[in-house]
């Protein structure tokens, strides 16, 4: 179903954010923050999180056995998918991706290289699945690794091959945390030290608050930011297009009343005059060019103005 702009101005968007960080440092919680989520916990960390701030929770032995626990019906009362960690559920879909194929594994029972591709595939397919299918928020934690380049010490993903690109590729929001003067910070932005994600207004530092037996609602306060900034985006569009057509509108009738050189500098002035909106003064100049091409009118560069069959001169531009 075709729809407009406006009509989807108080659609919640679900959110797909991943968060990275150094064992230890609180991702499992941040990351159940998140609006009623179920817990993958494929990394085992049930017990590392303070019971207060758990959450339901699968632990799922076979890769098989997830997909039968992410069934809708199984999903009702949750909003968020949390994987924790990803870069235990791409091991995770390891025998899974060699049992459909074979070439996707090596005689030890790892990966090939045609396997990691595949492995990349079915967590993109995952992460869509959850998303579109679902239509649940999608939060996937990962471990973080330094890695030396030269005199600088950089952040990655904690994650085997190639899939690193694929698990970033479909992500709304990539938070690394740290520390940072004693304190919890997740950076949204780009920076020499780790590669990160914002959208939608999310950008720079932000502080994760200490709990301290309060509530744990980062995320869900997040995902509600980045939804009031797309509906904000969306109104000042949409005034941005109803503007446009009025400019367009007023502008095409000018353009329309050229008959003549004299008639054809008022509608040039006009269109001088009006603000521009998005590209409505280039498409009423391309208009007026064509109107001003087909009477014959040519365009004095000398005087500034257009004059009737002087061939010898340029158009306007």
């Amino acid at each position: 179903m075709i729809k407009q702009p406006s009509e989807m101005v108080n659609v919640e968007k679900k959110i797909r954010i991943l968060i990275a960080g150094f064992p230890g440092i609180g991702k499992s919680t941040l990351a159940l923050s998140a609006p009623n989520p179920l817990w993958v916990d494929v990394d085992r960390g049930f017990d590392r999180v303070e019971a207060q701030y758990r959450k339901p929770v699968t632990q799922p032995q076979t890769y098989e056995e997830l997909l039968e626990d992410l069934k809708p019906g199984n999903l009702k009362d949750f909003e968020t998918i949390v994987i924790d960690t990803g870069g235990q559920m791409i091991k995770f879909m390891t025998p899974y991706v060699i049992k459909k194929n074979s070439k996707n594994g090596q005689f030890d029972g790892s990966l090939s290289l045609k396997g990691y591709g595949a492995v990349g595939r079915e967590f993109e397919r995952l992460t869509n699945y959850c998303s579109y299918e679902l239509n649940k928020n999608l939060v996937v934690v990962f471990h973080a690794k330094e890695e030396k380049d030269g005199d600088v010490t950089r952040l990655r993903l904690l994650v085997e091959g190639q899939t690193k690109d694929n698990v970033w590729q479909p992500m709304d929001l990539g938070g690394f945390i740290e520390m940072q003067n004693g304190k919890r910070v997740i950076g949204f932005t780009n920076c020499d030290k780790y590669y990160a994600k914002g959208t939608h207004g999310i950008k720079g530092i932000y502080n994760i608050p200490e709990l301290n037996g309060g509530k744990n609602t980062f995320l869900t306060d997040l995902f509600a930011e980045v939804n009031e900034n797309i509906k904000k985006e969306t109104e000042i569009a949409e005034k941005q297009k109803s503007l446009y057509d009025g400019i367009m509108n007023q502008g095409t009738d000018f353009v329309n009343t050229v008959e003549n050189a004299e008639t054809a500098n008022k509608a040039l002035k006009f269109l001088n005059s009006q603000e521009n909106i998005l590209t409505s003064k280039k498409e009423l100049k391309s208009m007026l060019y064509e109107k001003t091409k087909s009477l014959n009118i040519k365009w004095d560069s000398k005087k500034g103005a257009f004059i009737d069959a002087v061939s010898s001169d340029t158009v306007a531009s």
